[in-house]
């Protein structure tokens, strides 16, 4: 799997290989998007950190994933429909619908998460990137 580095992030975060993850071209190009105005907004308000690289693929897969489903949803409905000739077949929710539901919490909580919606943006804290203390030691190791 190849990593590249976002353009100005100082290579915090490498972007993962979309093409490892999905086999359409419109959603690779789609998370591609998404991953750079994700990674865009966090090193703008100085929260980007290699830590949250895996978060933010999950927020850009629900992303994908939400769109796919609803694609599905907007072409057949929210309601299956009953199977012709089954007297006991009744209508119900779409799985599509109910994974739609699903993946739009999910990057909720990952959008809270990281500090993206507009509710949460006020409790989301920089990244403290400090200098480590020279030490004595780092003398003697010639690090300082």
């Amino acid at each position: 799997m190849t990593l590249t580095s976002i353009v100005g992030s100082g290579a915090v975060v490498s972007e993962p290989e979309w093409s490892h993850l999905f086999n359409d071209e419109l959603e690779q190009t789609a998370a591609k998007e998404h991953w750079r105005i994700v990674t865009t907004e966090l090193k703008e308000r100085q929260l980007l950190a290699a830590a949250n690289g895996h978060s933010i693929q999950r927020l850009v897969c629900a992303y994908i994933m939400f769109d796919r489903m609803y694609r599905e949803v907007a072409e057949n409905g929210v309601v299956t429909k009953p199977r012709r000739g089954n007297s006991k077949a009744i209508a119900r929710i779409s799985p599509y619908f109910t994974a739609m539901r699903e993946a739009g919490s999910d990057a909720a909580s990952l959008e809270a998460e990281l500090g993206i919606s507009p509710r949460r943006r006020g409790s989301a804290t920089k990244i403290d990137r400090k200098q480590p203390k020279p030490r004595a030691a780092d003398a003697y190791t010639g690090r300082g």
